[in-house]
């Protein structure tokens, strides 16, 4: 049971704060990584984030300072691998094996205390400081104004990206754009759910909704709620429990999947029915 006492300490409001922002970044992004077929370019972009968390944690404290560098770094090297998915992932797959072996050598290097380094794999929530908040709500803010700018044409550009071409959109460098968001969003989601968990709200919350809608509008509403929901449920429960918030947002995350996957068709199928009946009897 979750008393009024836990909700009134500073570390709770500022973990369901964090845990907001990041869920709604995540929500707003992640309908483009899974129709740009990204999934496996957050896998990586997170997975070399935790190189660069580690190597900021070994050279001045700063393991997100750390992390975001090497998300920035790797999003614009898959942004020079170019749109061709399997040379792309491929490219990916050898750098993020070197990418783990060299963030586990510079955390053997690290003396500090241990759990400063499980917290950039697994998220620590509970111990955003206000100075971290304050850099979430930044990168919430830019996060925001580019997609509002970039929406359209990048969603041209992901649906079918020769028309897009040949209209003239700037495909290369709004890809450029979004994988830089991407990286930004990934730094953001890795204090909630670490670097090893980040797809459940970074892929998952996009895949759940897009077995509801067609519309892509719709969709990232639904993303952004079904994000809200695994954050800042994960968190909640938690609270009450011995347990890293991270695990139950995987678990509610994951739960919400199930549930599209097995109720979206079904109310699809049925709203496809319902539609030509109301056409008959007009």
């Amino acid at each position: 049971m979750i008393s009024s006492i836990d909700l009134s300490q500073p570390f709770a409001q500022h973990a369901l704060i964090a845990g907001s922002l990041v869920a709604l970044i995540c929500g707003l992004i992640s309908p483009f990584v899974v129709t740009r077929g990204l999934a496996f370019a957050v896998h990586g972009t997170s997975e070399l984030a935790f190189t660069g968390a580690a190597a900021g944690l070994l050279v001045s404290d700063n393991p997100i300072g750390g992390a975001l560098a090497g998300a920035l770094i790797v999003a614009v090297v898959i942004a020079g691998l170019g749109d061709r998915a399997q040379e792309r992932d491929t490219a990916i797959g050898v750098v993020l094996a070197f990418g783990l072996g060299l963030g586990v050598l510079l955390l053997s290097y690290y003396h500090g205390f241990a759990t400063a380094a499980t917290n950039i794999l697994f998220g620590n929530i509970f111990g955003v400081s206000n100075d971290q908040l304050l850099v979430l709500v930044l990168i919430g803010i830019g996060v925001a104004l580019v997609m509002a700018v970039v929406y359209r044409p990048l969603l041209f550009a992901s649906v079918d990206v020769d028309v897009a071409t040949a209209r003239g959109v700037p495909v290369r460098l709004l890809g450029l754009v979004f994988l830089i968001v991407l990286a930004l969003t990934v730094t953001a989601a890795a204090q909630v759910v670490g670097t090893l968990l980040v797809l459940s709200l970074a892929i998952t919350p996009a895949a759940a909704a897009q077995r509801w809608s067609r519309s892509p509008f719709l969709v990232t509403a639904l993303a952004i709620v079904f994000a809200l929901a695994a954050a800042d449920g994960g968190i909640l429960i938690s609270l009450s429990s011995t347990i890293k918030p991270s695990v139950f947002v995987t678990f509610i995350s994951f739960g919400i999947y199930l549930l599209s996957r097995l109720a979206g068709p079904l109310v699809a199928r049925r709203r496809r029915r319902v539609v030509p009946d109301m056409v008959t009897h007009a």
